[in-house]
């Protein structure tokens, strides 16, 4: 047990800044010399090591492993690592607050204190994953046309003499307070409750001339001054001509609004929840809906760099997400990533994570980015490089003289796809951008003065990426010259199949044409040409393989950075000026990460413009690249499936897994915003923006893209202009405070939550039906069934889809048996809570190719009587004859999303073991924490090699000697016989996995912790 005193508390300093004093672990008077050689990412963990060292959790042991890690790296060394906090999102947050409901009901039951259930470490929440595009252009064309968007005010504001805009800001919690109308409007801490909208000094006769009315009110628009320190002139006019923020004819404010309505009304329940969260839990806020993406507030707000604990010791800011994209701060000098929702539980409760000693890749970065190139391309070449390279469980350090050239928010769109290219962190260590950017988003700049003093202090900090001297020992090291960086896209079906933009056209099709495959579609030569004619609006157009159907500039990777969606506004505002358009049937929306996104398009003038284009804010928050993208119009869906084509959406997203953004769109390809905007101009991928034109302008002349591309230099003197600190301050000041229908939800206070019986949404899980304060025998699999037998990168999509539940299936009957109707099913994301609709939803992706079935879908073959049917009825059918079952399938299972759900949904419906040929490491990780064995074939063995019919029975005879990589014998009931590893990697994975999961064994140890 803990002696509860530090053995290296001796290497505890002293700093004095401002007549303040910190105290911090000097970690680089260890070992001098070694130190020196040290990745900065292990630098991190192994501070952690020392503060946390009690010769219990941490042992002085580790931390030598840790020194010694040019030594370590490769001998599969276990280490703790404590992180200082944990990040969720609600999909994923919401089962993991109903984990922490349902662990104080079964504390209590055997006898427990059940407030000692309780994070032990700070824990944010942010409800970013819930907001759909249920409305947007498409949805509200035909209940409101209009061809002049801009320069007109909306009827709303000319008929009533009310401001729209005055209401908008109302309603996002800025206060406004009446003056003059020659003095516009300003904004001041005026209290809520004394603000009155704007309104004209007109005659009290009354005036039915509304173009009287506009001449009166444009000019107070136009003479807004934000004079509180978001707009950077105090004088400056609003440069938005029209009503900036409710404008009936644009059709995008009227989209936002009734998707935040619709969220709140579908969601009601799980918001009440969670707020019971936030009320219960100690050490735990909740970032209401409407805020925007986690990991976008994460980088602008929430992460610290350099954590201040309680007694002013100073100590690396690190963070573990039920997100895979919680590396998106590691851009920032954080070390971050993703994990399973069990396993960030028990860091909330106060464990360590166990992991491998890693190797750390050093990606040097040299060269600078061709005017033409952004961000996202970066990205784009890194993903595949590095999946071809192969980086899983491995560290990714970025150095050399180009890093200096990137942004910090460049740098976090490279780091927010490291899922995408393998690694566990994809890490920038601290230089001056850092503490640049901590300025310009507002934080205060006593943390900003600790932060990079105790930086310094500990060599944590880069003072010259150009300086080589500076630059740590690699496990190995690979380059990249930037200057080598193209226009490029990722698809149709995977983010590391990188295309470059001059390749597109003759990329597709040969997908048309290739086998079904991951770059492949299986489409006859006779029938690539298909064309299909559909009405729309009143209107004719026709569909064709290629045709682009959803266009979204969406998500985290791009929408933080301010680079990429300023150039995004100047491409539209080009485009408009040339008189191109994009068509009405296309999808188009945009989910900022930010609000702060919406203050420096606004500034910039370009808002205007990509509206003209369709691309109105449609919410604050991972939407379509999520899934969350919503509804097709009918007759679009109607001609895709008449002529089976492969439709296509294009997304600024980090995820383009088949099936995954929408049912209806067989291709779909990243892009960065800029490049969202010109596929949906042209309307098309089945294009070469080099030779063929993107449309004509007003005067009969072809327009190229080249011909409305933005430099990177324009763009860059746009965002030194338009993106300031005023704007940073004045969002996330009021954005713990939420919006009206947050605060007005109603939440229990009690200790214990009280599990509704009859609800759909948040049900007490079984986890812990039968559990006994002592451990029981660990039993053998005999005679097991394969309930799924599957090929390679099976995803967390495809094993748990967070999309729309289907009218027929299981999941559909289960809620309509119970009274919901199909428009109120939501999506499995949102249920997430409930545990029979999730095991119901387990393999319930359309697109699963399971190969005990002749085509891809949610079902498989009952082995004993030989029939077809869902996976859920399938397991049924198992559990009633008392078979256990298995899962068979290829490499890289698992991969995807970090989902708790992928291991709790084969867990409910009776799975013991998969043998796959790999794991991804996060799913690997889930599968223990649910008790389920991760088997690995030998190296070099499948399916196919070793003549599998997946029709066996299987055998699994478990060692009570159990040992990390075990191997052990797998036994069929034809005589043969194979060998696999289990894959428990560390001591602390078999304690999980002894204890029947780590849930379990955490309450095992609260039970006997005095």
């Amino acid at each position: 047990m803990s002696s509860n005193v530090n053995p290296l508390s001796y290497l505890l300093k002293n700093i004095e800044l401002d007549g303040n004093n910190y105290q911090y672990y000097d970690i680089s008077t260890l070992n001098p010399s070694k130190y020196e050689r040290l990745p900065f990412s292990i630098r991190v963990l192994l501070e952690s090591a020392v503060r946390s060292c009690d010769g219990f959790q941490v042992k002085e042991k580790d931390v030598q492993n840790i020194i010694d890690w040019e030594i370590q790296q490769k001998s599969n060394a276990e280490i703790p690592f404590k992180p200082s906090r944990v990040i969720l999102q609600d999909l994923t947050g919401v089962p993991a607050v109903v984990d922490f409901a349902a662990m104080r009901e079964a504390f209590a039951k055997l006898g427990g204190d059940a407030n000692k259930i309780n994070p032990l470490c700070p824990a944010d929440l942010v409800i970013d994953h819930s907001v759909q595009v249920d409305f947007s252009r498409t949805v509200l064309q035909k209940t409101a046309k209009s061809s002049e968007v801009i320069n007109a005010i909306c009827d709303d504001c000319a008929g009533s003499g009310q401001c729209a805009l005055a209401k908008t800001l109302s309603k996002n919690s800025i206060p406004l307070k009446r003056h003059p109308l020659s003095n516009g409007l300003s904004l001041n801490s005026t209290p809520l409750e004394s603000w009155q909208p704007l309104r004209p000094h007109i005659s009290h006769t009354p005036n039915n001339n509304k173009d009287s009315l506009k001449e009166q009110l444009i000019p107070s628009i136009e003479n807004l001054s934000l004079n509180n320190g978001i707009n950077p002139y105090a004088d400056s006019k609003l440069k938005h001509k029209t009503c900036p923020f409710h404008r009936l004819k644009s059709l995008g404010a009227e989209a936002l609004h009734r998707n935040e309505e619709l969220e709140f009304e579908r969601n009601k329940e799980r918001f009440e929840f969670l707020k019971w969260g936030a009320n219960a839990l100690k050490n735990t806020t909740i970032i209401p809906p409407g805020s925007g993406i986690c990991h976008q507030v994460n980088l602008e707000y929430l992460a610290r760099v350099v954590f201040k604990s309680d007694d002013n010791i100073l100590y690396p800011d690190s963070v573990v997400g039920l997100d895979s994209h919680t590396t998106m701060i590691n851009g920032l000098g954080v070390v971050g990533w993703g994990v399973g929702g069990i396993e960030a539980e028990a860091v909330m409760l106060g464990q360590a994570i166990c992991m491998v000693l890693p190797e750390v890749v050093g990606y040097k970065l040299v060269g600078t980015l061709p005017p033409y190139a952004t961000s996202t391309d970066v990205v784009l070449t890194i993903t595949k490089n590095l999946r071809q390279l192969g980086v899983v469980g491995k560290f990714v350090e970025f150095y050399g003289p180009g890093v200096s050239e990137l942004s910090i928010a460049d740098r976090a769109t490279i780091a927010n796809m490291c899922p995408e290219y393998g690694a566990t962190i994809g890490f920038f260590p601290t230089d001056e951008k850092t503490f640049q950017y901590l300025t310009k988003t507002g934080r205060p700049e006593d943390v900003i003065k600790y932060a990079e003093t105790y930086l310094r202090k500990v060599k944590m900090f880069r003072n010259d990426y150009n300086d080589s001297n500076e630059d740590p020992v690699f496990s190995q090291v690979i380059e990249l010259d930037l200057g080598s960086i193209t226009p490029s896209v990722s698809g149709p079906k995977r983010p590391h199949d990188r295309v470059s933009v001059s390749q597109m056209k003759e990329d597709f099709q040969q997908c048309l044409t290739n086998k079904i495959s991951f770059k492949g579609f299986g489409i006859s030569s006779d029938k690539t040409k298909a064309c299909i004619p559909f009405i729309f609006d009143g209107k004719e157009y026709t569909l064709s393989h290629g045709s682009i159907v959803i266009s979204a500039i969406t998500s985290c990777t791009n929408t933080s950075n301010p680079s990429v969606m300023l150039g995004a506004g100047l491409l539209c505002k080009k485009a408009v000026e040339k008189g191109l358009s994009v068509a009405p049937y296309i999808k188009t929306s945009m989910s900022p990460g930010s609000g702060v996104v919406t203050y420096y398009l606004n500034e910039s003038g370009v808002t205007p413009y990509l509206e003209k284009l369709g691309f109105d804010i449609v919410g604050y928050g991972c939407m379509t690249c999520i899934g969350n993208s919503g509804p097709l119009p009918e007759p679009i869906v109607e001609a895709i499936d008449k002529g089976d084509l492969v439709a296509v959406s294009v997304l600024s997203g980090n995820r383009n897994f088949e099936g995954r953004v929408h049912p209806n769109t067989r291709a779909n390809y990243l892009a960065s915003p800029l490049l969202v905007v010109a596929y949906a101009i042209a309307g098309t991928v089945n294009i070469d923006f080099e030779t063929e034109p993107l449309g004509k302008d007003t005067s009969g002349n072809e327009v190229f893209l080249r011909d409305i591309w933005p430099q990177r230099q324009e763009i860059h003197e746009m965002e030194q202009k338009c993106v300031i600190p005023g704007m940073f301050k004045e969002v996330y000041s009021k954005i713990r405070y939420g919006n009206e229908r947050w605060n007005q939800l109603n939440a229990s206070n009690n200790l214990l939550y009280e599990f509704d019986p009859n609800s759909t949404y948040i049900k007490s899980p079984p986890y812990f039906d039968g559990m006994k304060a002592k451990l029981s025998k660990i039993e053998s699999i005999h005679n097991a069934r394969v309930l799924l037998n599957l090929g390679d990168s099976v995803t967390t999509d495809h094993i748990s889809p967070a999309g729309s539940i289907a009218r027929n299936s299981p999941a559909a009957k289960y809620l309509m048996e119970r009274g919901i109707s199909p428009s109120a099913f939501n999506s499995y994301g949102s249920r997430r809570g409930n545990d029979a609709i999730m095991t119901r939803g387990t393999f319930a992706n359309i697109r699963l190719v399971n190969k005990l079935m002749s085509k891809p879908g949610p079902y498989t073959l009952h082995i004993s009587t030989g029939k077809e049917m869902s996976v859920f009825d399938a397991s049924e059918l198992y559990k009633s004859e008392e078979i256990p079952l298995i899962i068979i399938c290829g490499k890289e299972y698992g991969c995807g999303s970090s989902r708790d759900w992928a291991a709790k949904g084969p867990y409910l419906l009776g799975v013991r073991a998969v043998i796959a040929e790999s794991f991804e490491r996060i799913h690997r990780s889930n599968l223990i924490g649910m008790g389920i064995i991760p088997l690995q074939f030998m190296n070099g063995q499948n399916t196919e090699s070793l003549g599998l019919t997946a029709k066996e029975l299987y055998s699994i005879d478990i060692p009570d000697n159990l040992s990390t990589r075990h191997r052990i014998s797998v036994k069929l009931d034809n005589g043969k016989s194979f060998e696999v590893i289990m894959r428990f990697d560390t001591e602390v994975e078999l304690e999980y996995y002894r204890n029947g999961g780590i849930l379990h064994y955490m309450l095992r140890q609260l039970l006997n912790k005095p």
